[in-house]
């Protein structure tokens, strides 16, 4: 017996051996060619860029995979608990493998039941960095072969850390600080228990405990997170039923864009950032954009604009509803099916129910839940006439006509929008303007955009005004042939002929400009002052061919108007093609005393590790960083940015371009009770018009037009459209600011001259005003008119008619 009992014996061990043999011999094959696990040590995961205003507001995120990487030591513990209380209690006591879950795992398989998990923190890491998902032993073994290497290789914290940030939680996060704002619109540090645990349910299978497809059995896996939270002793028996009793109280945080009014601005920005980095930076990186953006004075301007494009619009008629629906028997399910403008949150859809002769029934769109699904509650309202009465004049297939009853104007099922009035006690008709238009606004001195606006709407139509609409400028572009002149050795004062000019091409072409209104006669001898302040087009031409094309284009493209300018002379009256960005730019040349400008919608940019890879204000400092202070002067900026417009020639500029606010074409604007210089544009047939203005701290152009070019009506000025928006805008974003002068540069002599003939005349004397003169300059003694015969060139007679024929008149392109 005892010789059968070691046979046996004998054989068991050998058959032991043989088995451990195959077994060592089959990890060892597992163990070859496994992922390298030290790249870990320099991990980097894909991170969400985030944009900023220049507040610090959130404005957009931009990722593939929505994720914010938090240090170990920025998770709060009671997540860290909760996560292992889900997933692995024993997390800080095993070396990366649970024997114990393994075995339960194991006989659960013996039995026939289905392969289960029993995978720890650590084997979670490796199938995510290293492994695939597939559900198979030799991938088990595969894991635990990782497993068991980075334990000895890193910290507990360390691997903790990396599947806090790395696991995906559903609703496109990944890791538990992306999850926290996805789900509850939350920092991590802000969540309650019922939150935390609700995050850490989600790791075995987001999309199943999705708390809108699948609500009970979301709040069933929470509430196991948080029994076994009580029973590891995290939180109190109490705490437990407490948080068990609250609901699911998700409130996922949107997507995209979540400054309102900036969508423009903020598409400006993802382009420039790919342009610069490429799109795996922005959409992987993890960079933090610090933009110029202020968003109260964004908000201005999109109003501003706004209400000047609706206000133009809504003169022209009504073009019809936004869709016509079949009511059916649910009449908010039929305008709930029509999707709104997301970025016009002021107004709302609405469906017509029934129209009479006096007033309209309508529905308005019910709304969505968090979920996305329609809200049940429906709410109607009574539009009465007096409410839509611009709308009488219907505009149907181009042709207008004139309707006296509601009923002529809306049927049962038009979808159309209504704005709630400021008291809310009523709604009143609109529509989306067909005309377009844009808004910048622009410091001077560092170039940092404050606000811009592309259009109307983002969501109607991406196309940027502002950026990538190349227009006319018109009238808009004068100051830069007269700065060019006065810095080439005329003076305000200077007087040229505005008369009759024919120019040949040279082909038997011949080009007669003329005067806004069609006036081909021209005031006769006028002072570069009243040419500019009146845009007259004669003596623009007349002037730009004295200085040469060659220099107007010189200084066009020093002050970045054009890359390219061809040397013709319809150049001079802005019939060239600029973006309004570009021309608020040059604009601010001028504001900021001769500068060079370029415009940025970004102040900084940041790595993912706080490093700044970019920054727009490249002024040195030396003294910036005192330890302390010891009555030492305050520090100076050092701006290397070229000279390129004399100090002198701005300000005169500048000074003549008061003039056309007080008493030119722009003459709406002085309501706003401070200095400002600026300029009116409009072209031929009024395709475009422009007004461009600064104070000395800030710039803004107004542009309005079609996108596709065309008439917007025989009395469309610059002064009658853009300049009114400018006006709302700047009464906005000056409030609070009191008011500054344009600084006058030392050396500059102020003499009074007549304003006809630019000689110098008494003061106080009739028809004088105060000029400013660079050093060894001033009026001249005698009276002489540049582009004038003999006859011409006599000093006109003071009389009423004459002032009038000097002082009368607009601008534009002809």
């Amino acid at each position: 017996m005892l010789r059968l009992i070691g046979y046996f014996f004998g054989i068991g061990s050998v058959l032991a051996l043989i088995g451990a043999a195959g077994v060592g011999w089959y990890i060892s094959a597992m163990g070859r060619d496994l992922p390298d696990y030290q790249v870990l040590a320099n991990y980097e995961p894909p991170v969400t860029t985030r944009i900023h205003a220049s507040d610090g507001d959130l404005m957009a995120e931009y990722a593939r995979q929505r994720r914010l990487f938090l240090p170990i030591q920025a998770i709060p513990k009671l997540m860290k608990d909760a996560f292992l209380s889900a997933e692995d209690k024993n997390f800080y006591d095993h070396a990366g493998i649970d024997y114990e879950a393994i075995l339960r795992a194991s006989l659960v398989l013996a039995q026939g039941g289905p392969m289960q998990g029993g995978s720890t923190i650590t084997q979670q890491v490796a199938k995510n960095f290293f492994l695939t998902p597939e559900q198979s032993v030799d991938r088990k073994v595969r894991e635990a072969i990782l497993s068991l290497r980075m334990e000895r290789a890193y910290s507990k914290d360390r691997i903790l850390e990396l599947y806090l940030n790395e696991i995906y939680l559903g609703m496109g996060a990944y890791g538990v600080a992306a999850a926290s704002l996805a789900y509850f619109d939350k920092a991590v540090s802000e969540l309650d228990i019922h939150e935390v645990a609700y995050l850490a349910a989600l790791p075995k299978a987001p999309e199943n405990y999705n708390p809108f497809r699948n609500p009970e059995a979301a709040m069933g896996r929470r509430n196991w997170v948080i029994a076994r939270m009580e029973e590891n002793g995290v939180i109190t028996p109490e705490q437990a039923d407490e948080a068990s009793a609250r609901p699911l109280d998700v409130n996922p945080r949107p997507t995209g864009t979540y400054l309102a009014s900036a969508e423009y601005f903020t598409e400006e920005v993802r382009r420039e950032i790919i342009n610069r980095y490429g799109m795996d930076a922005l959409y992987e990186g993890g960079l933090s954009v610090r933009t110029t953006l202020d968003p109260q004075m964004q908000l201005q301007a999109r109003k501003a604009l706004h209400d000047g494009l609706v206000s133009f619009d809504e003169a022209e008629g009504f073009r019809g509803p936004v869709e016509t629906v079949d009511l059916g028997d649910d009449w908010g399910t039929a305008v709930g099916a029509v999707a709104p403008l997301a970025d016009v949150p002021e107004w709302r859809l609405a469906v017509v129910i029934e129209a009479g002769s006096d007033r309209a029934t309508l529905g308005l769109h019910p709304g969505r839940e968090v979920s996305g699904a329609l809200r049940a509650e429906r709410e109607t309202i009574e539009l009465p006439v007096g409410d839509m009465r611009w709308a009488l004049r219907v505009i149907r297939e181009g042709n207008r006509r004139n309707a006296s009853r509601v009923d002529q104007v809306l049927a049962p099922g038009d979808v159309v929008y209504l704005e709630e009035k400021a008291d809310g006690t009523a709604y009143v008709l609109r529509q989306p303007p067909r005309v377009q238009g844009a808004l910048v606004a622009m410091d001077p001195h560092t170039g940092r955009v404050r606000a811009l606006v592309g259009g109307f709407s983002y969501a109607q139509s991406e196309f940027n005004r502002a950026t990538q609409a190349r227009r006319q400028p018109g009238s808009a572009f004068k100051p830069f042939v007269y700065a060019a002149a006065l810095d080439n050795g005329f003076t305000p004062a200077s007087v040229v002929m505005d008369g009759p000019i024919s120019i040949s091409d040279g082909r038997g072409n011949v080009w007669e400009p003329k005067n806004y209104g069609g006036d081909g006669a021209g005031a006769g001898p006028s002072t570069l002052r009243a040419g500019i302040e009146r845009s007259r087009n004669l003596m623009t031409v007349r002037l730009a061919q004295e200085i040469g094309m060659d220099l107007v284009g010189e200084y066009a493209e020093r002050f970045g108007i054009y890359d390219r300018m061809g040397r013709y002379l319809p150049m001079a009256l802005g019939s060239g093609e600029t973006t309004v960005l570009r021309l608020v730019s040059a604009y601010s040349v001028m504001a900021n005393g001769g500068r060079s400008m370029e415009p940025s919608l970004i102040d900084r940019i940041q790595d993912r590790y706080g490093r700044t890879v970019f920054r727009h204000d490249q002024r040195q400092c030396d003294s910036c960083n005192a330890t302390g202070w010891g009555h030492q002067a305050e520090p100076e900026l050092i701006d290397h940015r070229e000279q390129v417009l004399d100090p002198m020639t701005a300000y005169q500029i500048t000074s003549m371009m008061e003039g056309v606010v007080q008493r030119g074409t722009a003459t709406a604007v002085r309501e706003l009770g401070v200095p400002v210089a600026g300029k009116t544009g409009t072209t031929n047939d009024s395709k475009d018009v422009w007004f461009v203005g600064y104070t000395p701290n800030l710039v803004t152009g107004v542009f309005i037009g079609y996108d596709n070019p065309a008439n917007l009506g025989p009395r469309a000025t610059g002064g009658g459209l853009a300049a009114p928006i400018f006006v709302n805008f700047m009464r906005e974003a000056l409030e609070g600011v009191p008011p500054a002068d344009f600084r006058i540069p030392d050396g500059m002599t102020q003499i009074m001259v007549d304003r006809r003939t630019g000689m110098e005349a008494p003061a106080g004397g009739e028809g004088t005003i105060l000029e400013a003169f660079k050093p060894g300059t001033g009026p001249s003694n005698v009276y002489e008119v540049i582009g004038a015969d003999s006859a011409a060139a006599a000093p006109p007679a003071p009389s009423a008619q004459v002032e009038r024929a000097i002082m009368s008149g607009a601008g534009g392109l002809f």
